[in-house]
């Protein structure tokens, strides 16, 4: 009887509503995906090769020649902009010292100091708020350090760190970084 009652009452509930209207068909949701986001690793850039005559736009000659303790008599230039690495030579031949610098992405600049002064060497701090690493070996010395987005590498034909860090703090300070 509850169901004989019930069937009245949908009816006339379906014709109390309101007037559907067909309308323009509704287009199936596309399955949307956002746009592949690939953030690319961090690469070192190649090593810089000696390119042009010239002086060292942040680093006297006469400095590294005292520094270093070896008369300079070539220096060459990279080319690399805005800083080009410097290369000062011992003879005609063969390079005493090579100062590399780093301006740009602050990823690129500890790899390249990682690369320079890997895990394992001695821990690098100067100047004040810059770090990284040095290393000696049967060639010289690398003292690489680095800060925010800018790194310096300098590598010495000469044995102690000592030189190759005033050399850095020199170039760092030249360069105003």
């Amino acid at each position: 009887m509850k169901r004989a009652l019930l069937l009245p009452l949908l009816g006339l509930l379906a014709a109390c509503g309101p007037d559907v209207v067909p309308s323009k068909p509704v287009p199936a949701p596309q399955n949307q995906q956002a746009p592949a986001t690939t953030s690319a690793a961090a690469t070192v850039p190649p090593a810089p090769k000696p390119a042009n005559d010239g002086t060292c736009p942040y680093l006297a000659t006469s400095f590294v020649a005292q520094a270093n303790g070896q008369l300079v008599p070539r220096v060459k230039l990279s080319t690399d902009e805005p800083h080009p690495a410097c290369f000062f030579y011992a003879n005609a031949t063969e390079i005493q010292l090579t100062v590399r610098v780093y301006v740009g992405d602050e990823k690129v600049a500890k790899l390249i100091v990682n690369e320079a002064a890997p895990d394992g060497s001695q821990p690098a701090n100067s100047p004040t708020g810059w770090t990284g690493g040095y290393v000696n070996n049967d060639s010289g010395v690398v003292y690489a350090v680095a800060k925010s987005d800018a790194a310096v590498v300098v590598t010495s034909n000469q044995k102690q760190s000592i030189k190759a860090r005033r050399i850095a703090e020199e170039a760092i300070k030249g360069l105003k970084l």
